[in-house]
């Protein structure tokens, strides 16, 4: 760290030793790297699925809930027949969020075939195809023949695709 490098990182599994915790390395970096480095914890599974909503987090959902609700007496509306509500169409369970910069309703149906329910993650991320071009805006040393072409096809292309993801 004392050389031209300015930044690390250390990745632990939660299937690592179990003496060797996030708590432990961070206090052992933080030890000895007093003057030198500082250290932070960044545990994606906990940021990727709650903590201390900010201020944006908290305007967004009443936003989505105002949708939601709207979207729910709308509904309630198509399938009432006499004194019955009738919801047993594929739409009538769905799931709101943005897709493609835009907020949506997705069945639950549609979901299920597009999710890896082990990993709580989509089965397809369009943000993947970026990576070469994320480490070529951050200056990182590669060797472009070892990308396959077609990996480097958003790079190329004169025109952005929003159905590719940009």
């Amino acid at each position: 760290m004392k050389t031209d490098i300015q930044r690390g990182l250390v990745l632990r599994n939660e299937k690592c030793h179990e003496h060797y915790t996030t708590e432990f390395l961070y206090n052992l970096y933080s030890s000895e790297g007093k003057g030198i480095f500082d250290c932070r914890i960044n545990v994606l599974g906990h940021l990727q699925q709650g903590g201390a909503p900010t201020p944006f987090d908290r305007n967004y959902g009443t936003k989505l809930g105002v949708k939601a609700v709207l979207w729910m007496s709308e509904k309630l509306q198509q399938v009432y027949s006499k004194g019955r509500v009738f919801a047993n169409s594929g739409d009538t369970a769905c799931v709101i969020g943005l897709r493609k910069k835009v907020v949506a309703f997705s069945p639950v149906t549609e979901l299920k075939k597009v999710t890896d329910f082990e990993h709580r993650l989509p089965q397809e991320q369009w943000w993947l195809n970026l990576r070469l071009m994320l480490k070529m805006l951050a200056n990182y040393q590669i060797s472009l023949t070892e990308y396959i072409s077609g990996q480097m096809e958003h790079v190329t292309r004169c025109t952005l695709s929003i159905e590719k993801g940009f």
